[in-house]
């Protein structure tokens, strides 16, 4: 029997890493967790690359983690303990191949879906392996669609996750810019956040965008993460600084029937020139 779209309380985390220090990185996760908690938060997202700090160079074989890895193991531990839906950014190590990965757990601790970032970005593309697969997840909370940063450049992918059931598309990022991309092209986080607005609002889904924040490498991480209405409301958001923000979801009911009785954008697509 199909899962009745429920909603629920979502927390998105702007996270300053430690670069190539898991276990600090690990013990501010646990600390928004159970800050999450507190809140009563069901579903918490992180960053992208959040175990390790983004940047890692050659270290990467030594702080990628295998699936049944000790990190992964203590981030099992975080979400059981806590009782909620965790969604991390990692490197992930795989069959010999290194991936930039978003793990989401479940409230008992079970993995429940690893995301291969499909999306590579520049340099990137040296270093990683492309994921091949769209991951839409169902769980208590409804259906889960999961992406990593440069993924919601692509209008196709996330329209992807939704055609594919998702009520929910979060996304674990580090949206970076250097002083040229930001003085001379305004590449901001006001701008990312404006991203995850017309991504919700061109599919009519709830979205839920963590971002980093702090320095690595020359480049500055820009946060504004959000948590996005399907009419592309702010629901919750931060601009800069580290913190963490929540947002009620809902992903059924009269008044969002209304608004996409309106808002018929994925049916008025012309097939053949909207890809």
């Amino acid at each position: 029997m199909a899962q009745v779209p429920r909603g629920g309380r979502v927390m998105v985390v702007q996270m300053d890493c430690m670069l190539g220090a898991i276990e600090p990185n690990l013990a501010k996760i646990r600390a928004f967790a159970e800050q999450a908690r507190q809140l009563g938060a069901e579903l918490v997202v992180f960053p992208e690359c959040a175990t390790t700090g983004y940047f890692v160079g050659d270290k990467i074989a030594e702080l990628a983690t295998p699936v049944d890895g000790p990190c992964m193991r203590q981030l099992a531990d975080i979400a059981g303990a806590n009782r909620l839906h965790l969604a991390v950014g990692v490197i992930l190590s795989e069959g010999g191949k290194f991936f930039d990965a978003q793990a989401l757990f479940g409230p008992d601790g079970a993995l429940l879906s690893l995301y291969r970032k499909m999306h590579l970005f520049a340099a990137e593309r040296s270093a990683y392996a492309a994921g091949t697969e769209t991951v839409v997840v169902d769980t208590a909370l409804g259906r889960i669609g999961l992406s990593i940063c440069y993924d919601l450049i692509f209008p196709g992918f996330v329209r992807r996750l939704v055609d594919s059931g998702a009520d929910l598309v979060i996304n674990s990022t580090d949206w970076i810019a250097d002083a040229y991309q930001s003085t001379v092209w305004g590449w901001s986080g006001r701008t990312t956040q404006a991203l995850a607005v017309t991504r919700a609002l061109e599919n009519g889904c709830c979205l839920a965008m963590a971002n980093r924040v702090g320095q690595e490498a020359g480049f500055q991480s820009l946060g504004w993460s959000c948590v996005v209405s399907p009419s592309g409301q702010l629901l919750a958001a931060l601009q800069e600084g580290e913190g963490s923000c929540v947002a009620d979801l809902s992903f059924a009911g009269e008044d969002l029937d209304r608004w996409r009785a309106i808002a018929t954008y994925r049916q008025d697509r012309l097939p053949g020139i909207d890809l």
